[in-house]
């Protein structure tokens, strides 16, 4: 994998780039739609690339490793061949779901215990298994296995979860560069940042990180309870050590004035649950705010989604969006689905482009409120 600097903003630390894999290019900043059991929720692979336009999707370790398993993913000959997604995958390493198993997981120096949410069977992840196991997903760039602390963590339990993560990525490196890719393809490891919001602990989480010298890195543990000025704090924190000529990638963020405000800072790789998630319970982002297709209003508006939106939303109207949710339909969680996953490709491709018109700045800041305003 390579890293290729197109510019960087005169006004801000935006960057616009190039990320080159053996699935294909990466322009950044990117949005990476979740992909959690090998597919994006409501949306074919086809959707995808027409409408979506996704350059790149993210698979889930702890899903994948549960269901179907690391056999079937085998011989099918990866996620790729499995999910017929011929682009770039990247995969995370189970650290999020060892945050959110609180109650039926015990975590150790060794690794994590852990029972399956489907039938509550016992399993255990380490630093090198979680490896071998994105090795048999096959995806183009894989995570480091972390703990994702608490967004409200004290300091004791912030400073001794850094420590286990630290651990945990010496020997994630290891037993990367001990092994090979099963398929016929390079894989990249990718370290997390770790470090809740104590800035002396990100700090010594992004040296450790940058010292490893890895082909990109991320930035983990926020938006997960912590305020918002918070967050912006500690990627400027952690964006002042990592490496400029990598890829930067923060992980689980978020609504659209985060990624414009994390762009500004100049990260260049986000994913969230979010434009799917808030989708199928009808919350539509757009350019002008959020619209809510459940409520009356739209009941007899039989105007397009959105003018300048992907060509979902210009074959259905806002009245027959409306009529869909009120009527359970399926369709209207594919629908609004697609125009949310959409709509964050669009905006972050156009702030690549304003970044390299070297307007970006004046732009975000002429959108960034409206984006935030419910109609």
């Amino acid at each position: 994998m390579t890293f290729q600097l197109i510019k960087t903003d005169n006004a801000s630390d935006a960057r616009a780039g190039i990320i080159n894999t053996a699935h294909g290019e990466i322009m950044t900043p990117i949005f990476m739609p979740v992909g959690t059991c090998g597919s994006v929720k409501g949306v074919h692979v086809s959707e995808l690339k027409q409408q979506v336009k996704a350059q790149i999707i993210l698979g889930n370790t702890y899903h994948l490793y549960l269901r179907p398993g690391l056999e079937v993913l085998k011989a099918a000959g990866g996620l790729h061949k499995f999910n017929s997604w011929d682009r770039p995958i990247l995969t995370d390493s189970g650290g999020f779901q060892v945050f959110s198993l609180t109650g039926i997981r015990k975590l150790r120096e060794d690794g994590c215990e852990f029972r399956s949410h489907i039938d509550g069977s016992k399993h255990f992840f380490t630093p090198e298994n979680v490896m071998d196991t994105e090795r048999a997903i096959g995806a183009d760039i894989m995570m480091a296995f972390d703990e994702c602390p608490p967004g409200q963590s004290d300091y004791q339990y912030a400073k001794r979860s850094l420590e286990l993560t630290q651990k945990w990525l010496d020997r994630c490196v290891k037993r990367f560069e001990e092994t090979e890719p099963l398929y016929d393809y390079p894989q990249s490891l990718f370290p997390i940042v770790q470090g809740c919001t104590f800035k002396d602990l990100r700090q010594e989480a992004a040296k450790h990180v940058a010292d490893k010298g890895a082909d990109g890195n991320a930035i983990g543990g926020l938006a997960v309870g912590e305020p918002t000025e918070v967050m912006y704090e500690m990627i400027e924190v952690v964006n002042e050590i990592l490496p400029k000529d990598k890829p930067r990638y923060l992980m689980g963020v978020g609504t659209p004035q985060n990624i414009l405000e994390a762009i500004e800072r100049g990260v260049d790789m986000f994913d969230c649950v979010m434009p799917t998630r808030n989708g199928r319970n009808g919350m539509l982002f757009t350019y002008e705010g959020t619209l809510n297709m459940r409520n009356k209003k739209w009941e007899n508006d039989f105007t397009p989604i959105d003018p300048d939106g992907c060509e979902v939303d210009q074959v259905y109207t806002k009245a027959y969006l409306h009529h869909l949710f009120k009527a359970q339909e399926l369709l209207a969680l594919q629908i609004a689905s697609i125009h949310n996953l959409a709509f964050y490709l669009r905006l972050v491709g156009d702030a690549r482009q304003h970044i390299i018109n070297g307007d970006f700045v004046a732009w975000k800041n002429s959108i960034i409120e409206q984006l935030g305003k419910r109609i």
